[in-house]
């Protein structure tokens, strides 16, 4: 016997009018945390700030930025309230540190050692998959077959430049004093300021003499540089946002009069 559609809303409607909304919330959390986990800009900061560690060194670094209630809670957890301006995180003994877990298959940009050149280019936060590469370097060069760098930093505010700038300058540093001036090419881009600014700091002055205003000529770059290596493969390595990419990418495949050859490589960055 038939069961009108009235006996059956009566009897079943609201149980599954209750059904369907918690099916609707589910799916709704489950959308959030997806967007949290991959496009969020507090992870973001977290996932991109990994300093992977060297053969020659164990330690793990960790930049974290604090932009929001997330990033807030998560240094509540790492700094006591007394140093939490601080850039370092202090080893304190008594306080319980949350476990951590690291997960990755590593980077694309480890090929940059097997290339005789390779260009470089990070923009903003996306200079820490470079960390690795640049203190591998700073440890000792001569296994690897890279015999020339081309890094190039695009940041829109000068205070970025400091997350690296030691490191930049000890590696520039150690070039000039074993006679390699032209291994590593150091070009960093301020593409957002109101003037003239420099990174603070008189141990900084190389790379204050490396600093642009603006943005990178891209196409008067990769003409240099395949002026200077003619005849040779050059890596191309990026993590920097999509527009970067796409320009890097399509100059890579533009054909050259000095037969030199870009292969580019990429990892994502949103």
């Amino acid at each position: 016997m038939a069961v009108s559609w009235r006996s059956w809303l009566a009897n079943e409607g609201v149980k599954h009018l209750c059904l369907l909304i918690w099916l609707s919330l589910n799916v709704l959390l489950f959308w959030k945390t997806f967007l949290l986990y991959n496009q969020g800009p507090e992870y973001h900061y977290l996932h991109e700030m990994l300093g992977c560690p060297t053969e020659t060194k164990a330690t793990f670094g960790v930049h974290l930025k604090i932009v929001g209630d997330w990033t807030e809670r998560f240094r509540d957890l790492l700094l006591p309230p007394s140093s939490q301006d601080s850039e370092i995180l202090p080893f304190i003994q008594s306080r319980n540190y949350p476990k951590l877990y690291i997960d990755g298959p590593g980077s694309p940009f480890e090929e940059s050692l097997n290339y005789e050149v390779s260009l470089c280019v990070a923009g903003g936060i996306g200079v820490t998959p470079f960390a690795s590469i640049l203190n591998t370097l700073l440890d000792d060069w001569k296994p690897y077959k890279l015999r020339r760098l081309y890094f190039i930093w695009v940041c829109r505010d000068i205070q970025s430049f400091r997350w690296f700038a030691d490191l930049l300058c000890v590696l520039y540093n150690k070039f000039w004093q074993e006679n390699r001036p032209d291994y590593v090419n150091i070009q960093l881009y301020l593409s957002q300021t109101d003037g003239i600014q420099k990174i603070i700091g008189e141990k900084y002055q190389a790379l204050n003499s490396r600093l642009f205003i603006g943005r990178p000529r891209w196409k008067l770059l990769f003409d240099e540089i395949a002026k200077c290596n003619r005849g040779k493969t050059v890596g191309v390595f990026c993590c920097g946002p999509n527009s970067i990419s796409k320009t890097l990418h399509k100059l890579s495949n533009r054909n050259n009069s000095y037969g030199t050859r870009f292969e580019y490589n990429k990892e994502s960055f949103s």
